[in-house]
C-alpha cells in the first residue's frame, strides 16, 4: 500500500471514481502489525476494485482529528472525495472480517 504524506495528497487520492480505502495505523500499534502479514494478498485480491492507501496517524494528527480517527487500524472508504463507511473497533481485525469490510463497501459504492 502506497503511505500517504500530506492532507493534500489524501484529498487528492480520495476525490476519485473509482472507491479507495485508506488504512490509519501507526509504528507502535500492535494490531496494526498483526494484519501486515496478509495485508498485500487481500489489496491484490481487491485492487481491480479498489484503490488502497495507508496512512500514519501519528504523521498526520490534524486530518486524523477532522476524521474523528481514534482506534487504529482504522479502515475508511471513501469515492469522490466522500465517505462510504468505515472499520473501527477495538479488538483486533482478522483477514475474514477485512475482506468481509471490503465487500460491502464494493456493494455500497456501486449503489451510490
Amino acid at each position: 500500500m502506497e503511505k500517504i504524506t500530506s492532507d493534500a495528497q489524501y484529498r487528492e487520492l480520495i476525490a476519485g471514481e473509482k472507491p479507495t480505502v485508506v488504512v490509519f495505523k501507526a509504528t507502535w500499534c500492535k494490531d496494526c502489525h498483526f494484519i501486515d502479514p496478509f495485508m498485500p494478498e487481500v489489496v491484490e485480491a481487491y485492487s481491480d476494485r479498489l484503490n488502497f492507501y495507508e496512512v500514519d496517524r501519528d504523521e498526520l494528527p490534524d486530518l486524523c482529528f477532522e476524521l474523528n480517527i481514534l482506534g487504529i487500524p482504522s479502515f475508511v472508504a471513501f469515492k469522490q472525495g466522500n465517505e462510504l463507511i468505515r472499520f473501527v473497533s477495538k479488538l483486533r481485525k482478522t483477514r475474514a472480517e477485512i475482506e468481509e469490510f471490503l465487500d460491502r463497501v464494493v456493494a455500497v459504492a456501486a449503489a451510490v
